[in-house]
Order: C-alpha cells, then structure tokens, then sequence
C-alpha cells in the first residue's frame, strides 16, 4: 500500500470518551478488542463454541434442503432480505443458509449501484426483476432498504424521497404478501466496537480485504447518524404483515443458527423435524423496533 492510498485515523466518541481509531495499524487496539462482544448490550460473554456451531449447523442445512424439495414441489416461493450495518454479517448468515441448497432455484440478489436508466425508473422497479418465481428461493444482500439507511447517511437521496420510501414501503410490502410470497425481513445488529473489529479484520486479512470498501470508511464516523436512520425505518416499516426480524449478530454463529431456525419454524413445509431445529434464543432473535439495543 502507497502512501497516497492510507487511511487517515479518525476521532471517535464512544461510551462518552473519545478514541483514536487508525485502521491501517495491524495491531488492534485493546479497548476495541475487550469491548467488542459485548459492545450494543449483547447477553453472552463467550462466542458459541465452532464444534457444537457446525452440528447444529449441519441439522438446520438438511430441513433447508427439505425446504427447497417442498418449494419445487408445490411452487410456493420464499425471499428474504438481510439488512445491517457494514460488517454486520448479511454475506455470511446468507451463505450458511443457502450452502447446500440447489443453485439453479435458490439465488443470491447483491446489486450494484443504480444505472443511469434504473434512477429514473420507479425505485422499487429493479428489484422487483429479482423475485422468485414458482419453487424459487430468494435472498437480497442488501435491498430496497438502502433508503432507509445508506441513501439518506451517505447524501444519495434527499429527505424528500427518504420520507416517501418510509411511506411507500409496507404498501409494496402487503402487495408481496398478498401475492403469496413468503417473505422475511432480517436486521442484523451488531455494537459498534464489534463493527470496527471486524473493519480492522478485514483491513488486514488478505483474503477479506475487498469487502472493505470507501464506503465503509466514510462510515466510520456517522455510527450515530447511521442509528436515527435504522430506528426511523424500523419503526414506519414493521408491520403486522411484513415484520422485521432483529438478530443481535456479535456472534456470528449464534445469528445464523437463530436466523435459520426462525426462517424453518416459519415455513410448513413436509418432513419438517422439529427437534432438528430446536428452539430460538429469545436473548438473540425478537421482533420490531423494541429488540434494537
């Protein structure tokens, strides 16, 4: 890396003192590294340990695979949104859930920014494209819901479209529903000394380091702005119809597991073990506005 292509540190405010956060450094910092699990009120001290992960892991991706025999089956269709902050783990909680799922009927939705051609078309109208169709099963990294969040933070759109999207949003919602589509609204939480770790990990890990982008910078100090914008847009989008479903994500494996269970106890689909599944962590998985610390 040049000179002309380091990072600046940047001054924080976090807990009520001020920080220093130098990103390029390759050793990270102890007051990130002690705060980072438990940072955002998360309820365990310890990560789930990788051996009892990838047990539970494995039970949930067989009831997926019977999920994805029951949507070709039947033509039901299912499409879940996984929303969060940067580095909140959306890739990861998607990737687990679709690993052995079949490619050709189980998609991956991650667009890049608009065209020319796509602003000037109803927002709305280039994700609409991607919905599943008969059998199919959709997962958006990242959705309409950039208007909620990213867009108004980042300069993208201006208040006036940010409050037409909180209004619009849970009419194309019901319409979703109304069609039959199964769908899921996931939000990942994460604290903020956790989203810095993992901004520092990536930073330095070789193999990660494309996930940090520009944007992720810029971010860095907007954590409070970036706040306002997901309560507003939790509170004028959760519905009775279409509900957000809010993970706390420190724990990546523990989100995941919750995230799937939630998804499988949801669906009807035949063959389904329940005791495969088990049971949610009410401390990890809730709904609404009021499970966001």
């Amino acid at each position: 890396m040049t000179d002309s292509e380091k990072n600046k540190p940047v001054e924080l405010e976090i807990n009520g003192k001020r920080r220093i956060f130098d990103i390029d450094n390759p050793e990270l910092p102890g007051w990130i590294d002690k705060a980072a699990l438990s940072s955002g009120d998360y309820p365990y001290d310890k990560k789930l340990d990788g051996d009892s992960y990838d047990s539970l892991l494995e039970k949930l991706q067989v009831e997926l695979v019977k999920v994805q025999f029951w949507l070709q089956a039947t033509g039901q269709r299912v499409m879940a949104v996984f929303e969060g902050r940067d580095a909140a783990g959306k890739g990861g909680a998607i990737h687990a859930t679709n690993s052995y799922m079949n490619p050709r009927s189980a998609r991956v939705v991650a667009l890049t920014k608009p065209t020319e051609t796509e602003k000037g078309q109803w927002y709305y109208q280039r994700y609409v494209t991607h919905f599943p169709t008969a059998g199919e099963f959709v997962m958006f990294d990242r959705s309409w819901y950039n208007r909620g969040g990213v867009e108004p933070v980042m300069g993208f759109c201006t208040p006036e479209q940010q409050q037409h999207f909180l209004k619009q949003t849970p009419r194309v919602e019901k319409l979703v529903i109304g069609d039959g589509i199964h769908f899921f609204k996931f939000w990942l939480d994460i604290g903020r000394e956790m989203q810095l770790k993992r901004f520092h990990d990536r930073r330095h890990d070789p193999l990660k380091v494309w996930k940090l982008s520009p944007m992720d910078i810029a971010a860095l100090t907007k954590w409070d702005l970036y706040t306002e914008a997901r309560d507003q847009m939790l509170k004028e989008t959760h519905s009775d119809h279409a509900p957000w479903t809010v993970v706390r994500a420190n724990d990546k494996r523990r989100a995941r597991l919750d995230l799937i269970r939630h998804i499988l106890k949801t669906l009807d689909y035949d063959g389904k073990d329940k005791s495969a599944i088990g049971e949610i962590d009410d401390k990890i998985l809730g709904f609404g506005p009021g499970f966001v610390k």
